[in-house]
């Protein structure tokens, strides 16, 4: 590109690179640089051009270039000084990337002059380094993001009613080879994935981070990429490697489909870091711009505030970072059409100069905004940083991620002494933890497995982790798993053993999806997906990292498919599995009974010392619709529910009343069998689960 062009003052918002049909809109923001240069590229990655923004309002340099198209490929260098002892980073020669890109051209490659330092120099990062990294660094790209939604309609699904899928974008489909595009956006709208999720129930897809990331550099010196994604480079733009054209539409298609057959997309996004890590890091983007607004620094601001173990800190109580924040937040509901967030350490989001606070601006943030309060907000309730871990504690309409469900629900089922308590904590929605300031029954998010730790087969099939080919001698990862192989380390071909084994993902998996709560499966687990026992399979973008599907596309174990799509629609036939209130055994308006009943074998109710006993491995509950749930939701039945880790039992159902009885319509020793009355004394095989509705039989009223 050669033509003459002029630049003219434009305007300080929107912020990012803004096509209006004439030209492009651009608009920065820097509080401590002293002048702001625009860089042009072509379509071959040539910088052609270099011209001052010429106009500062507020801190945001802006100007406006007519002529330019969607396409245009962009960066920035930003001037100011070069005072690492006192927070200041600025570097005219590294080329930088707009916070607020749309989309990017690529990912960083890996070379020393992406630093805004000599490396070879004795005073490391107090230094200044002169050299061009623009060949090195992908640009923005400007986009025209009008998209034709056509009828699109958000499902909206309550957060009690839902049932949520953690997914990878590559690694759901990257094994499927009868799908187009297999790996991409696409390959997850295609038609065979939105048949396998309707068929197993899920009514959310929770995706691991799509924002734009890099690949560290010491994992591509040992040959493996950041497989998960929390290293953000970008905040706007869909990462790159997941489109199959290069298009952004990519994704609002995948979104419209996936509402199409009534399941929400909600997004794992990462605020809280930056790929640009501590002072020895690169110079891709905040710390060139800003780095003294962008960041917490320390008490010596030559150093970074490290709460998330990547080495720096967003700084969000920063105005204009927030406003970044919440500014990407709602360019994904508006014009992504996402449905929610799960937010990646939100510890950090809430920390303060006192510590972490529950009423943080953040969150006061999120409340009052007008697009932000009507979506799914899920935390992940801890950081490494001074008083990090904070399940139970976020305002709502927070919900959170709760490891002490996962951690508890593994140890009863282990035979793990004083288990049957917590477990009766944890399947009657955490109360204790999450009760309060009037959240509702759903706040917590129950999750046996996730992208970080053991997929459900690697939990009963290894005693320890297996994290070799990650490269760091398996030292990463957690070493504590509460699993149990069986017997056998890893894949066996005894019976037994593989009997064993699937009974107790049954157990496990019909405790999530009977449990008050809102439910999060692992992609893969519904087919026996193993990851060979990496339970840290972040660098792992291959056949470790993947969902394997199996030969016939119903994974390892057909019949465990069954059984799951089975218990999710279970819970979705029965209201009262998924309730907004709490309960706790008070009695109810329609009827006086109590809307929970906590009983032993024998049928009398458990008393403190039953509780006690470190040995009890067993709890049987009598459960309704809480009290206080109004008299248009309320109902007249009752579920008894049975979670057995010991021998087999002889149990006495509670009396029925209105000519009802009880019906057994689950029981994970026979999975598979027809749902049939029950007799007064009700036999329960040894490590199992049975479920058993109050229900009319036919002929009595």
């Amino acid at each position: 590109m050669s033509q003459q062009v002029t630049i003219t003052a434009g305007r300080p918002f929107p912020m990012g690179a803004t096509f209006d049909g004439e030209g492009v809109n651009f608009a920065i923001f820097s509080q401590h640089a002293t002048r702001m240069t625009l860089c042009l590229f072509d379509d071959q990655g040539h910088e052609y051009l270099l011209i001052d923004l010429p106009e500062n309002d507020g801190h945001i340099w802006h100007g406006y270039i007519s002529g330019l198209r969607p396409g245009q490929q962009y960066g920035y260098r930003a001037h100011g000084p070069y005072r690492p002892d006192e927070g200041h980073r600025f570097n005219p020669h590294k080329l930088l990337l707009d916070p607020y890109a749309r989309q990017v051209s690529g990912h960083p490659i890996w070379h020393t002059a992406l630093m805004g330092y000599d490396v070879s120099a004795k005073h490391g990062d107090l230094t200044f380094d002169t050299r061009n990294s623009a060949p090195y660094m992908p640009r923005g790209i400007v986009v025209d993001p009008t998209f034709s939604w056509g009828e699109d309609q958000p499902p909206r699904t309550p957060l009690e009613q839902s049932v949520i899928y953690e997914a990878h974008v590559k690694g759901l489909t990257a094994g499927r080879a009868d799908i187009q595009h297999r790996g991409s956006y696409l390959g997850l709208a295609s038609d065979e994935m939105l048949d396998h999720m309707t068929k197993l129930g899920i009514t959310a897809i929770e995706l691991l981070p799509v924002h734009a990331f890099l690949d560290e550099q010491h994992l591509l010196t040992k040959g493996l990429t950041n497989y998960w994604g929390y290293m953000s480079t970008s905040f706007f733009a869909p990462e790159p490697r997941y489109m199959a054209t290069g298009q952004i539409a990519e994704f609002q298609h995948m979104v419209a489909r996936l509402h199409s057959a009534g399941i929400e997309v909600i997004l794992d996004v990462v605020y809280n870091h930056t790929s640009e890590g501590n002072q020895f890091g690169p110079t891709l983007s905040f710390r060139g711009l800003d780095n003294a607004s962008y960041y917490r620094l320390a008490e010596s601001p030559r150093y970074y505030i490290n709460d998330t173990g990547t080495g720096n800190t967003l700084n969000v109580n920063h105005p204009m970072v927030m406003r970044m924040v919440t500014d990407s937040l709602r360019y994904w509901v508006e014009v992504m059409h996402v449905d929610g967030f799960r937010f990646d350490l939100c510890t950090v989001l809430g920390r303060t100069e006192t510590g972490f606070d529950r009423n943080a601006p953040f969150f006061q943030a999120i409340r009052q905004d007008p697009v932000l309060s009507r979506v799914k907000m899920i935390a992940e309730p801890w950081d490494i940083g001074p008083g990090g871990y904070q399940l139970g504690a976020y305002p709502p309409p927070w919900a959170e991620w709760n490891d002490k469900y996962r951690d508890q629900v593994r140890s009863f089922w282990r035979g793990d002494l004083d288990t049957a308590r917590k477990l009766a904590s944890r399947v009657s929605g955490s109360s204790l933890r999450f009760d309060h300031d009037r959240r509702s029954a759903a706040s917590s998010v129950n999750f046996l497995t996730a992208h970080d730790g053991f997929t459900l087969m690697d939990v009963v099939s290894y005693n320890e982790k297996h994290n070799l080919d990650n490269g760091e001698e398996n030292r990463d990862g957690h070493s504590d798993n509460n699993s149990d192989n069986m017997g056998v380390e890893g894949p066996t071909t005894d019976p037994d053993i593989r009997a064993a084994r699937a009974l107790r993902r049954r157990n496990m998996m019909a405790t999530l999806l009977l449990s008050q709560g809102t439910p999060m499966i692992l992609a893969g687990d519904e087919l026996g997906n193993s990851q060979g026992g990496n339970n840290n399979a972040y660098c792992q973008d291959n056949a470790i990292g993947w969902v394997d599907w199996g030969p016939d596309n119903t994974g390892e174990d057909p019949e465990f498919l069954a059984f799951c799509r089975k218990i999710i629609g279970f819970r979705i036939a029965h209201p009262i599995l998924r309730q907004k209130r709490f309960l706790h055994a008070k009695s109810r308006l329609i009827d006086g009974v109590p809307d929970l009943f906590w009983r032993r074998a024998d049928g009398a109710q458990m008393t403190d010392a039953d509780w006690a006993d470190p040995a009890l491995r067993h709890i049987t509950l009598e459960l309704r619709t809480a009290s206080g749930t109004p008299e248009y939701a309320s109902l007249e039945y009752a579920l008894f529910l049975v979670f057995n880790a010991g021998p087999g039992l002889l149990v006495t159902l509670p009396p029925t009343t209105n000519g009802r009885s009880w019906v057994r319509h689950i029981d994970t020793a026979r999975p598979y069998a027809a749902a049939k009355p029950a007799k007064p004394k009700t036999r329960v095989r040894a490590n199992s689960v049975v479920v058993l509705v109050q229900e009319a039989l036919p002929g009595r009223k």
